[in-house]
């Protein structure tokens, strides 16, 4: 084939068009987007900024001196790039904290998305819900009381609850958003929040800390979200 076929059938990575998230942020839109809501307005459901021509993605981008979009991968783990399929996207707001994205993919179910990283797919979400839970708990005699710090999706609740030995359970998580989008979207994970022995706190957790008695708890269990930083290239 020659050197000029396909061009012009890729999906541009420039943006062009900007939305403001009512925050005063702007964000920007995929140019395919654009053409797509032009042309069928009802692909407005697969429209998002993390969203190219259907497929979702969890590389960043950011501005450079000259203004030019910039794109580059999740700093967490270089050298990868991890795409799912969108079906349709569910629920897109801006919080507080943070953006949270959900959307249905075609091969992992739905899929919880904050701040552009994936947080957790129905397909999977047991494994690491399992691991983050089990392990510390079955490596204490008897665990009586548990601090959970983030987990607003409810899935590390859900299995702390199957331990007969705790006694109470108090989850901090700072955005509420998450807890009513995971109760929403999520029933499966945010079961865990029905436990009569939960107590939810919607707050900062380092604060939360710094007023409960020493030795309190048996196990802390940390679920935040990973700490990325994104820098402007």
């Amino acid at each position: 084939m020659g050197e000029d076929a396909g061009k012009g059938l890729e999906c541009p990575k420039l943006m062009d068009g900007k939305g403001n998230s009512g925050n005063g942020s702007e964000k920007v839109i995929p140019s395919c987007c654009l053409k797509a809501r032009a042309s069928a307005p009802e692909l407005e459901a697969k429209c998002h900024s993390t969203v190219v021509s259907g497929w979702f993605s969890e590389s960043q981008s950011s501005s450079d001196d000259a203004g030019k979009m910039v794109y580059f991968n999740n700093p967490m783990w270089p050298g990868e790039a991890h795409s799912l399929k969108v079906e349709s996207i569910l629920f897109k707001e801006k919080s507080d904290y943070q953006e949270v994205l959900v959307f249905e993919s075609s091969t992992y179910g739905k899929v919880l998305v904050l701040d552009g990283i994936v947080q957790l797919t129905e397909k999977d979400e047991c494994a690491y819900q399992e691991m983050i839970a089990h392990l510390p708990l079955c490596s204490i005699p008897s665990p009586k009381t548990v601090l959970v710090v983030g987990g607003g999706d409810g899935g590390v609740l859900r299995e702390i609850s199957r331990h007969s030995s705790v006694e109470h359970i108090d989850i901090c998580e700072i955005d509420k958003m998450v807890i009513d989008v995971s109760k929403k979207f999520f029933p499966e994970l945010a079961v865990g929040f029905e436990d009569p022995r939960v107590d939810l706190h919607v707050g900062d957790a380092i604060e939360f800390l710094r007023h409960a008695p020493k030795g309190k708890y048996d196990a802390i269990i940390v679920d935040s979200s990973d700490p990325v930083l994104l820098k402007s290239l």
